[in-house]
């Protein structure tokens, strides 16, 4: 997911929704939505290679948490007329937030029985 968004919606050709989404950011100069849709999606690509690298997955999990959260209540409250079903959205990365933390703690419990690091 983190790959798909970040590298597809934001760095190639990029949405329009997403776009329109961070234009809508208070006190944002205009020439700054391009660069911030970049380092955003480059961001969210460094995320999912972590994520993929397996490493610290509590760690991630929290990480992951907090950026969903943030990007969600960022869009709906300064881009809502832009996100066509927000109910659905928010269920969406509901699901998604389970699975991150269902990911962690099993990859957590496999390192607790195995004593070390697993890959």
């Amino acid at each position: 997911m983190w790959w798909y968004e970040g590298f597809w919606c934001k760095v190639l050709p990029g949405r329009a929704d997403q776009r329109a989404i961070v234009e809508g950011l208070p006190l944002l100069p205009t020439g700054a939505v391009t660069p911030l849709l970049v380092v955003l999606g480059l961001a969210e690509v460094a995320l999912g290679t972590w994520v993929l690298l397996d490493r610290r997955p509590h760690a991630a999990a929290v990480v992951q948490t907090l950026l969903v959260v943030g990007f969600n209540t960022g869009g709906l409250l300064f881009g809502a007329r832009h996100i066509p079903e927000p109910g659905r959205l928010v269920v969406q990365d509901l699901c998604f937030l389970a699975l991150i933390w269902l990911v962690a703690a099993r990859r957590r419990a496999s390192v607790v029985r195995q004593g070390a690091w697993a890959w």
